[in-house]
């Protein structure tokens, strides 16, 4: 998985970035979780997330938002981390501009991003959310969310409470012409410490599904 460094809103963006090796592949995007809790694009479910997209054929990029590791910039609260995000599907998109498809994932901040990152990017076919923080930030903004997804949260998660992300997910269920898949894994924390096999199997389930129904 070679580094590559590709430039962002704020100078350049640190990253790594696997090619598919095929013509026309999907493109999968990975988002780690917050800067300033130690989130890294080295986070073991960020990495977990990336090598699964890698081992199904996607060109896969993960990358550290600004000021973490050797991207330039510092911590803008979501603003500027979400123009990072978009810089780096650019940069991806343009990389494969025959792409078949374009998948965002993201955990916990990382989540927000991603799906924030779908109401601005149509093309976006399905989305990964792992821990996304419903009762920290305001996810308003998915009205209507524009693609099908699934939405994995532990019950016994201390950052991200449960009963918020339910929340959530039954108002995404309501819209029309998507599907919004919802896991509970009992009782992992919110880093999946003793759940990593059974949160990996869940998503990896989940995407093999959508790509065997080519939806």
């Amino acid at each position: 998985m070679p580094e590559v460094i590709f430039p962002g809103p704020e100078g350049r963006l640190q990253g790594r970035y696997q090619p598919a090796g095929k013509p026309r592949p999907p493109v999968a995007i990975v988002l780690h979780p917050h800067p300033q809790a130690g989130g890294t694009m080295n986070n073991a479910i960020t990495l977990a997330l990336y090598q699964m997209f890698v081992k199904r054929g996607f060109a896969t990029l993960r990358f550290n938002f600004r000021g973490v590791g050797r991207s330039e910039g510092s911590f803008d609260n979501g603003v500027g981390e979400l123009s990072d995000a978009a810089s780096a599907l650019d940069w991806l998109q343009a990389l494969n501009p025959e792409s078949s498809g374009t998948w965002v994932a993201g955990y916990s901040f990382g989540a927000w991003i991603g799906m924030q990152l779908l109401m601005r990017r149509p093309e976006v076919k399905g989305f990964i959310s792992i821990a996304p923080p419903a009762n920290l930030y305001d996810f308003g903004f998915l009205a209507p969310c524009p693609s099908s997804g699934i939405i994995v949260q532990g019950t016994s998660d201390e950052v991200v409470t449960e009963p918020a992300v339910q929340k959530l997910v039954d108002k995404l269920k309501t819209q029309r012409h998507i599907t919004i898949d919802y896991e509970k894994i009992e009782g992992a924390n919110h880093f999946y410490t003793n759940e990593m096999d059974e949160l990996m199997g869940t998503v990896e389930g989940y995407l093999d599904r959508r790509l065997l129904s080519g939806k």
